[in-house]
């Protein structure tokens, strides 16, 4: 009688903690048993030369998400998962999204029933929070937490999802005193928005300019505010799809602070670049992310011509002595530093009352 349904033969297994040849004998569609010769199989599988490798766990996709403009997310839980299960994904956590004026119940009890019967994987739900309002955080959250919703997403930008620093706040206090973990869009939509309006008024708006309108300056300011949050709320919280060094240079300076702050990247920022977005047609259309992809960073947009519409004129440079230095701004050498800093004339403030004049001291010679 075989003792398995499957033996895989010959694999080269790896493990969280190793990796080693050995079989693997599989019953009722568990792996029961590692090691070498095992018994006999119904059916066995010689995988000699191949690794075996748990099955991935996709933390982060969005299935039959509706959208504004009644725009739906292409894949339901029928093709993302399938998809998900050709990849060696074994489980994955879409989305359960509140739109703004619904609880979150409502979002919870409709993701399920979007769900149905069509994962052909494992699978679970985050959070989308949208719309914080007392109920939400008084009532709703706190009891999805303990039904085992222990994760959500909030967003720093997109008008439909987007939270105040205020609601951003509140939100992670309840997480805090709750024991959940939020994960955080970071971006600064304000500038996003002056960015966008402004390209288009001087009608740029080919998909390259998606990524201008999104520079790294954007994420960096919005990771460094969510951080700040996190910091002040004294709870970790989880930075999605993190795609620019700015960005990272900002959770190092956390991390240098002991602040617990994760985060996580996407594929798309390893093998693209903004220059996809010029391929012609609509094919530059096919690369639009957000944030958009970096790599040769696409330029910040001439949007600043001066009063009117000359070049910008850099300020003018006097010395102490109202000379103009102009550009010639060159770099003091050792012995220049030290003859500034040590012989610096005083500098004549005015005059003051009974007709003295007032002078600056001279800093002290160390």
């Amino acid at each position: 009688m075989a003792e398995f349904d499957t033996v895989i033969r010959n694999a080269v297994v790896a493990t969280a903690a190793d990796v080693f040849e050995a079989d693997l004998g599989i019953a009722d569609g568990v792996v029961a048993a590692l090691g070498r010769r095992l018994g006999p199989a119904r059916r066995e599988i010689d995988a000699a030369g191949r690794y075996v490798l748990p099955g991935g766990i996709d933390t982060h996709c969005h299935f039959d998400q509706p959208m504004r403009d009644a725009v739906t997310l292409a894949d339901d839980f029928l093709s993302g998962t399938v998809s998900a299960a050709h990849g060696g994904t074994t489980t994955v956590m879409p989305f359960a999204c509140q739109l703004q004026g619904q609880s979150v119940r409502a979002a919870v009890e409709d993701y399920h029933r979007r769900a149905g019967r069509k994962p052909v994987i494992d699978y679970g739900f985050h959070l989308i929070v949208s719309d914080p309002t007392d109920t939400v955080l008084r009532e709703e959250l706190p009891a999805l937490i303990r039904e085992g919703y222990t994760s959500f997403k909030i967003y720093m930008t997109y008008e439909t999802l987007k939270l105040s620093d205020r609601q951003i706040i509140s939100v992670l206090a309840l997480a805090r005193h709750e024991g959940a973990m939020v994960m955080v869009h970071a971006e600064n939509s304000d500038c996003i928005a002056w960015l966008t309006a402004e390209l288009e008024r001087q009608g740029k708006i080919a998909p390259y300019f998606h990524a201008v309108s999104r520079p790294q300056a954007v994420e960096r300011e919005g990771t460094h505010r969510a951080i700040t949050m996190s910091e002040i709320v004294d709870v970790p919280i989880l930075l999605v799809h993190v795609s620019s060094a700015d960005a990272v240079e900002q959770i190092r300076w956390a991390h240098g602070r002991g602040l617990k702050i994760l985060a996580e990247t996407c594929p798309q920022y390893l093998v693209l670049t903004a220059e996809h977005l010029q391929a012609p047609g609509f094919e530059g259309a096919k690369y639009i992310c957000s944030r958009p992809a970096r790599g040769g960073d696409a330029p910040a947009p001439p949007l600043l011509r001066g009063r009117e519409q000359g070049t910008h004129r850099p300020q003018e440079v006097r010395g102490a002595d109202g000379d103009q230095r102009g550009q010639d701004l060159r770099p003091l050498s050792e012995e220049g530093h030290r003859r500034r800093r040590l012989g610096r004339r005083p500098r004549d403030l005015g005059q003051g009352p009974g007709g003295r004049r007032h002078q600056r001291a001279a800093p002290p010679q160390l």
